[in-house]
């Protein structure tokens, strides 16, 4: 068995029954306050379900927030596509919320047909619209997925269809240059998120995002904004209002954490798996 044989929606988001890959015997793991992942893209083939797992085998939070797109039903719908490591992905989470972990859902563009849910509990996961999130040093944050605030979402949402299909195609690419990067034992690298960094417009649109987002919070009297939506990484400051985003398990492979007293990082995993491994490597060859 690799695969579940249909797609879980609604109600069966919340029920998986069991991991295909058990989780390991990992001996501590990392903890934190508050954690924040968004655009996970469950049901496509960029998704990084592996590094997401190995992210949530390691690591630990009384917090948890889904910022959207966890599952692509925009993607499901043209194709489908669930292997084993999405339904590993979907039953980790719901082990940390039967573990006592507050996990709270907001969804996003690509998995909107959960927003129908909203204000609903499933198997201990809330699935919210958006939430006000208050840190360690009495920071109040405002957490949403942050379509909001898209204009191509809001004005042109046929124009948004094409540019997910065009995304699509470089994801693709994406997961062709890493399986090749693996068999000759390089790390993981992002090919797409290369790319847009790369791209003068897309630079742009990120910049503009990130100030419309921080502007619309300021205007909401919080202190500052989580995000997700673009794939992109940041904290920064923009306008006396603290701008937040998550990133992405697709290109960036990143995750938002808020430490026990307050202070923010974006969790690069790819990197932290890398120097694990140089870690253990130097260990071995010292025995």
């Amino acid at each position: 068995m690799n695969a579940i044989t249909r797609i879980p929606l609604e109600g069966d988001l919340f029920h998986a029954s069991g991991p295909y890959h058990p989780e390991p015997a990992v001996t501590e793991r990392r903890r934190f306050r508050t954690i924040w992942i968004s655009d996970i893209h469950l049901g496509t083939r960029g998704c990084n379900a592996k590094l997401l797992i190995d992210f949530l085998d390691h690591t630990d939070s009384d917090t948890m927030y889904l910022v959207g797109d966890i599952i692509d039903g925009w993607r499901m719908k043209k194709r489908f596509y669930w292997p084993a490591t999405h339904n590993d992905v979907v039953w980790r989470v719901m082990k940390r919320a039967k573990r006592g972990t507050r996990v709270v859902y907001i969804p996003g563009n690509h998995d909107e047909m959960f927003r129908q849910f909203t204000g609903l509990n499933f198997g201990g996961v809330e699935i919210r619209r958006k939430a006000i999130h208050e840190t360690a040093d009495g920071r109040k944050l405002l957490v949403l997925h942050g379509d909001e605030f898209d204009t191509i979402m809001l004005a042109h949402r046929w124009l948004a269809f094409v540019g997910d299909a065009a995304y699509g195609l470089l994801m693709r690419l994406n997961t062709v240059v890493n399986a090749v990067r693996q068999r000759m034992g390089l790390p993981y690298w992002s090919l797409s998120k290369t790319a847009k960094h790369k791209v003068k417009n897309a630079v742009e649109f990120i910049s503009r995002f990130e100030e419309v987002v921080a502007h619309e919070a300021g205007t909401r009297g919080v202190d500052g904004v989580v995000c997700g939506h673009i794939h992109t990484a940041e904290i920064r400051s923009i306008g006396g209002v603290e701008y937040f985003n998550d990133g992405d398990w697709v290109e960036g492979c990143t995750a938002l954490v808020e430490h026990f007293d307050g202070r923010m990082e974006v969790l690069h995993w790819a990197d932290e798996i890398a120097a694990r491994d140089a870690a253990a490597h130097e260990l071995a060859a010292a025995a």
